[in-house]
C-alpha cells in the first residue's frame, strides 16, 4: 500500500510548481471559465449519454466524441481500429500526457436512453460512469483552448473503449499494444466517474472464467442416472467455496451467474457458471484459479462415479467440463516517489483537496502493470446508482474536480521548464 503523505512533507519543488501555475493568469482564467460554462459540459454530458455505447458497440459514440475533439481545436483526430478516439493538443516536447475516459456503458444496445435534468442533478444510465468522465475530458480541452494556456508536452486526449465488464480493457490495451502510444505516453490521467475525493493509484487483479460441464442429457424419468451437469456443477462450487482466502493480501471470489437446463423433467445437456477472482496480489489469483479448476475436476469425477453405477443396464456417457479465461485485469501499484502521485498530492494541497489514495480496477490497471506512470480520478461533482437505470450525476462541486485535473496535467507537462 502507498503510505499517505502529509503536505509538509511533500516535495517542495512539485508544491512550488503547482503554486506558481494555480496563481497564473491563464490558469486563473481557466477555472473561472470551469464555473462559467458548466451548462455547456452538462449538454455534453447529457449528448454524450444519449448515445448507446454497449460493450463491442461504442462506434457511434465514438464518432460523437471525434466531432467534438475537431470543434474543440485537437488536431490529428482519428478513431483506431478498436474504437480508441484520440485527439491532440500540441506542445513542445516528443513525449505526451494522456487524458483518457472510457466511452463504453454496461447497458445493452436496446437500453431506453431517457437522459434528463432536473436542476443542478442529471440522470439516467451511463450519466455518471462514464458520462462524467467524458464530460470533465471535454471540459479540459475547452479551457486550454479558450485561456490560451501554453503547456511543454503535448497532450492526447483519449476516450477509449472497452473498460466496463467483457470489455476487459481492451481498448487501453490496445493503446498500450501500438508502439506509437506505447513509446510515446509518458503520463497517463483517467478519469472514470465522478467526485474528487479518491486516487487510483493501485490497480486491483482480477481474472474471470467461464465454466462449463457437458453431458449426454436424457428424460428424467426414462434416463433417470445419467451424469447431470447441474448437479456436477453445483457441487464445484460448494467445493470452491470452501478456498481459504486471506485478508491480507484481500483476496475475493464470487459465482455470478449460473445457467442451464431447458425444462424441469429434463436431464439437462450442459450448466455453466461465470467466476470472478479477485486480489491484490497476482500469486493469489493464480493459487485460486488452481483451486476453482481443481474443484470442477473432483465435482465431475465425482457425478461420473455415481452415474457409473448401473441403471437400466445402459452404460451411461460421461461429463466432460471445459474453464475459459474471460476476462483478465493485471494488478500494479505506482512506486511511494512516483512523480504523478507527488503532482496530485501536491494539486490536492493547493485546492485545499483531501483524497485517499486507493486500489480499483480501472483503465489505469494497463500502464500500471507495465510500470507506467498512470491515475485514474473522478470528474468532479456527485454520483450514484452506477450500472443501474436510476444512475444520477449531481453537478454542484464539478469545478473542483476540473481544476484538479487541469493543475495536475499542466504539472506533468512541464510549464514554462
Amino acid at each position: 500500500m502507498i503510505p499517505p503523505v502529509a503536505v509538509s512533507d511533500l516535495y517542495p519543488s512539485v508544491q512550488q510548481d503547482v503554486a506558481r501555475l494555480a496563481g497564473s493568469p491563464e490558469v486563473r482564467l481557466a477555472f473561472e471559465r470551469f464555473r462559467s460554462q458548466e451548462s455547456q459540459f452538462a449538454l455534453w454530458q447529457m449528448e454524450a449519454t444519449r448515445v448507446a455505447a454497449p460493450p463491442f458497440g461504442e462506434a457511434a459514440r465514438g464518432l460523437w466524441l471525434a466531432d467534438r475533439f475537431r470543434d474543440l481545436g485537437l488536431v490529428d483526430v482519428q478513431v483506431d481500429e478498436v474504437g480508441n478516439v484520440f485527439g491532440i493538443r500540441p506542445g513542445y516536447g516528443r513525449r505526451l500526457v494522456s487524458l483518457s475516459a472510457h466511452i463504453d456503458t454496461v447497458f445493452p444496445a436496446t437500453t431506453p436512453l431517457h437522459i434528463r435534468q432536473q436542476g443542478s442533478r442529471l440522470y439516467g444510465p451511463g450519466v455518471a460512469d462514464n458520462g462524467a468522465g467524458i464530460a470533465a475530458m471535454l471540459a479540459v480541452a475547452s479551457v486550454l483552448g479558450s485561456a490560451r494556456i501554453s503547456h511543454a508536452l503535448p497532450f492526447v486526449f483519449i476516450g477509449n473503449v472497452g473498460e466496463e465488464g467483457e470489455g476487459d480493457l481492451r481498448g487501453m490495451r490496445h493503446v498500450f499494444a501500438t508502439p506509437h502510444w506505447r513509446d510515446a505516453i509518458a503520463y497517463s490521467v483517467i478519469v472514470d466517474g465522478a467526485g474528487a475525493d479518491t486516487v487510483v493509484a493501485e490497480a486491483l487483479g482480477s481474472r474471470r472464467f467461464e465454466t462449463t460441464v457437458r453431458g449426454p442429457g436424457g428424460h428424467s424419468w426414462s434416463d433417470f442416472g445419467a451424469p447431470n451437469p447441474i448437479i456436477a456443477l453445483s457441487r464445484a462450487i460448494e467445493l470452491f467455496s470452501q478456498t481459504p482466502v486471506p485478508v491480507s493480501p484481500k483476496t475475493t471470489f464470487n459465482v455470478g451467474v449460473i445457467r442451464g437446463g431447458t425444462s424441469v423433467n429434463s436431464i439437462p445437456e450442459s450448466a455453466s457458471m461465470r467466476v470472478d477472482l479477485r486480489s491484490t496480489s497476482m500469486a493469489e489469483i493464480d493459487r485460486m484459479e488452481r483451486s476453482l479448476r481443481e474443484a470442477l475436476d473432483q465435482a465431475v469425477a465425482l457425478e461420473n462415479q455415481a452415474a457409473a453405477s448401473p441403471h437400466g443396464g445402459r452404460k451411461p456417457a460421461v461429463l466432460q467440463s471445459e474453464v475459459v479465461e474471460i476476462g483478465n485485469r493485471p494488478a500494479g501499484e505506482l512506486a511511494a516517489d512516483a512523480r504523478i502521485l507527488k503532482v496530485i498530492r501536491a494539486v490536492d494541497a493547493q485546492l485545499g483537496n483531501t483524497a485517499q489514495v486507493q486500489r480499483a480496477s480501472t483503465d489505469a490497471n494497463i500502464p500500471l502493470a507495465l510500470g507506467r506512470e498512470a491515475i485514474a480520478m473522478g470528474g468532479g461533482g456527485s454520483g450514484g446508482g452506477a450500472h443501474t437505470l436510476q444512475e444520477w450525476f449531481d453537478c454542484n462541486g464539478r469545478d473542483l474536480g476540473l481544476r484538479r485535473i487541469l493543475l495536475t496535467m499542466l504539472a506533468l507537462s512541464g510549464v514554462g521548464e
